[in-house]
């Protein structure tokens, strides 16, 4: 498993893709209009993902798709810059659903924003902010109750494959410690200053 390495101060504010790093990946629909209509439209951005992130070496760490945007949380394991899977996936993704629902224009706000996360804590927070995201905005009670995220693979209730489950050992030896560490979050609504600082930049 790649040990991270988190990049010198000096350079936080330059996007470098580099093996070894991680990136939280994000966008939402032009006008925060709903990007995904129908479980199909999910299953699709879902099977690419598989496709695209294989292709280039990288990793998986958390994701979840949401109706109106998605997160996802990269490695770069080689050369391939970790940008070309959301390029490649959602190029794809709003050519197959313009044509089944007959629309043309913009189906993202732009492109899609890309951060590097430096340190392993803002890591693991930022991993279960994204899983509790259908919790927060009001869709489900339970996060193990939405089918588009990889939370059930982070607690080996599902057998997907877009997860690192080295990862997830590494740093919660048993599922439950990552239930907990998430519902914690979904009870308290509480993250570290720097995540709560991060998260409302990202919201803007």
């Amino acid at each position: 498993m790649l040990v991270y390495q988190p990049m010198p101060q000096a350079r936080k504010n330059t996007l470098i893709w580099q093996s070894g790093m991680y990136y939280h990946i994000y966008n939402r629909g032009a006008r925060r209009l709903t990007i995904f209509r129908e479980p199909t439209n999910y299953l699709f951005v879902i099977g690419k993902i598989k496709e695209y992130s294989r292709a280039n070496d990288i990793s998986v760490i958390a994701y979840c798709l949401m109706p109106n945007h998605y997160h996802f949380l990269l490695r770069q394991n080689g050369d391939e810059p970790a940008g070309n899977v959301p390029q490649s996936v959602f190029n794809s993704y709003s050519k197959a659903y313009n044509k089944r629902y007959e629309q043309s224009g913009t189906l993202f706000e732009g492109r899609f924003r890309a951060k590097h996360i430096y340190s392993m804590p803002h890591l693991l927070h930022l991993c279960r902010y994204i899983h509790g995201n259908p919790v927060k905005d009001g869709l489900i009670a339970d996060p193990a109750d939405w089918p588009y995220s990889n939370y059930l693979e982070w607690l080996g209730e599902r057998k997907g494959t877009l997860v690192d489950r080295e990862f997830v050992q590494n740093n919660f030896p048993s599922p439950k410690d990552y239930r907990s560490f998430v519902h914690e979050y979904l009870k308290s609504r509480q993250l570290p200053e720097d995540v709560k600082k991060y998260l409302e930049e990202m919201e803007k």
